[in-house]
């Protein structure tokens, strides 16, 4: 205990420097008695008895301890100066804030997103060269893409429908792997191209998630919390036009450009060359597939919010696409460092107080020096 004493005092911060020169005075103030006396031994004084006898007389316990009490009582009182200076004890702490990008990820799931493009040389399927992307997207590639790990990311997909695969949250690693899990529409009832559906539904999620942050900053007694919206972003990414759902595209641009939503479009396939694999006899063959896609709508629902329109041909041109929006679309990370600083001066005042009231007391009693 008495080495953790010392520890905390060694690395301790004194607020109070300036309690450390009272201790040359105390010192001073009690070496001058001793000094008085020893000079007062070589006055001459008149003779008229002598204790010459006594000094082979052996001393007794109280004799011998009738210093404690002075060495008590000044130790005491050296100890409160020290305590004035105030030692304490500092425990960083860091706070991070962040203005972070809230965003929507709408894609695409209808059966023509089954159809082939190129990427890394290598002929995959629409959605399985979307799901790449987004992956290094969300979680960054280690070269142009830095991720989004501090922004708030949720996953619109839609077909016939649109539905939400995983809401806003910050935690870009769950959101891909709700990504991952990403299926074309398999049955007939269910397949389509519902984007007025799905933009409409993406650009609720981010009212919502906004409103939800001010009601609680207002009723926070700390604020906002380390959070904020600084801007609020969809990516619609599709290969065909709206031919399902009860939205229409545009009056759901009009509805997020209200709500103060950048809609960015990206048109998979769009002026490029699809195509579909079909078994033969003679084994599987690639068929070329036209593209149905209405870019006019993709290109006015980006210009009603703000946002761009932007065509991926094949998969390197989709990476072209993520890191544009990338690019543009930044969140702020702030941090600060605290310092808070815990007092300590209680480890010298109560055994200061303690040693010259222990001091008083056997002065005034037991060791009592006689007049």
């Amino acid at each position: 205990m008495i080495a953790e004493w010392f520890s905390t005092l060694t690395r301790a911060h004194w607020e109070s420097p300036w309690a450390f020169a009272l201790l040359p005075g105390l010192a001073l103030v009690a070496l001058v008695p001793l000094v008085v006396r020893r000079l007062s031994r070589g006055a001459p004084a008149p003779v008229l008895s002598t204790t010459e006898g006594c000094a082979s007389l052996p001393r007794s316990l109280r004799q011998r301890v009738l210093w404690l009490p002075a060495a008590l009582s000044w130790s005491g009182v050296a100890l409160l100066c020290v305590a004035l200076a105030r030692p304490q004890i500092g425990i960083g702490r860091v706070e991070t804030s962040s203005d972070a990008v809230a965003i929507q990820l709408v894609v695409d799931r209808s059966g023509s997103m089954n159809q082939y493009m190129e990427l890394d040389g290598a002929l995959v399927t629409r959605i399985d060269a979307v799901k790449r992307v987004l992956r290094d997207f969300l979680l960054g590639d280690g070269r142009d893409l830095r991720g989004r790990v501090s922004d708030l990311v949720g996953l619109v997909v839609f077909a016939r429908f649109a539905e939400t695969a995983c809401p806003l949250v910050r935690d870009a690693r769950t959101v891909s792997k709700f990504v991952d899990a990403v299926n074309i529409a398999q049955m007939r009832f269910e397949d389509g191209t519902a984007i007025g559906d799905g933009l409409a539904l993406a650009a609720a999620r981010l009212k919502r998630a906004e409103d939800e942050l001010a009601n609680r900053r207002a009723s926070s007694a700390q604020g906002a919390g380390d959070l904020r919206i600084k801007s609020k972003v969809v990516i619609l990414l599709t290969d065909g036009d709206n031919n399902a759902g009860e939205a229409d595209p545009l009056a759901a641009a009009q509805l997020a450009a209200e709500w103060g939503i950048k809609v960015y479009t990206i048109g998979v396939g769009a002026g490029g060359m699809s195509y579909q694999v079909v078994r033969t006899p003679l084994g599987e063959q690639r068929v070329p597939v036209q593209n149905n896609m209405d870019e006019r709508v993709l290109k006015q629902i980006a210009e009603i919010t703000g946002g761009l329109y932007h065509r991926a041909q094949d998969g390197e041109a989709l990476r072209r696409v993520y890191r544009e929006i990338d690019r543009l679309e930044k969140s702020t990370i702030r941090t600060v460092e605290y310092t808070d600083w815990q007092e300590r001066f209680h480890l010298l005042a109560l055994p200061g107080a303690v040693a010259l009231a222990l001091g008083v007391l056997l002065s005034s009693t037991v060791l009592r020096r006689n007049p």
